[in-house]
């Protein structure tokens, strides 16, 4: 296969499995999805969808959430880690928001990455699941089949943006991703991997991660 072959497979396989793309963090704003994902890192998408509700039950909107002190934040949200961080970047982002932005999520990179403990990664999922504004963003999932699929070369998850912007259509991108981080899931994870169930990896994959996976399983 050639790569625009193989960029095609990708698409066409990923599309029959998942016609559609719900979010997996539950949210109703933007606002709540910007909040979803902060607490996202490091832990799961079902682990925040059990406390947001929790928090967001106490303060939905950057109005409320600095009437609650950061401890407060923090102790409803401690069972998702990293509490202390992801505390003060809640309450000091809610403040910038209300400040600088009427209290509205701004709809651009620049102004989002702006915010305490917004990244990269974060602003793109805003970007492209709140504002439906096109963007790639790279989780552990999207790093790991890249580099599987011998797409990227797997360095560091700037250059799996560039190259995963570079081979898929930029109409497809906001879907995409959200294909790939459920293919990951369910049939190419970093544990528990079977080469066999993962069509993707098995068709187009690797060969150095091909052979490394049959040495294990000998």
């Amino acid at each position: 296969m050639t790569k625009v072959e193989k960029v095609q497979f990708v698409i066409d396989t990923l599309e029959s499995l998942y016609p559609e793309t719900p979010i997996p963090l539950d949210h109703k704003d933007p606002y709540t999805l910007l909040i979803a994902v902060l607490m996202s890192a490091q832990s799961t998408d079902e682990r925040v969808n059990k406390i947001t509700p929790l928090l967001f039950k106490e303060a939905d909107n950057p109005y409320d959430m600095i009437k609650l002190s950061v401890d407060e934040i923090r102790a409803i949200i401690k069972p998702v880690g990293l509490s202390p961080m992801k505390s003060k970047g809640i309450y000091g982002l809610s403040q910038i928001l209300i400040d600088k932005h009427d209290g509205k999520v701004p709809q651009s990179f620049e102004d989002l990455e702006a915010l305490p403990a917004v990244g990269h990664k974060t602003a793109s999922v805003v970007m492209a699941q709140a504002f439906d504004i096109p963007a790639f963003p790279v989780d552990t999932h999207i790093h790991r089949l890249m580099y599987r699929w011998n797409l990227t070369n797997g360095k560091n998850v700037i250059q799996t943006e560039k190259d995963s912007k570079r081979l898929f259509p930029i109409e497809l991108w906001n879907k995409l991703h959200l294909q790939i981080i459920y293919y990951g899931r369910e049939y190419s994870p970093a544990r528990g991997w079977k080469l066999e169930n993962d069509i993707i990896t098995k068709t187009i994959g690797r060969k150095t991660v091909i052979e490394e996976y049959y040495k294990k399983i000998k």
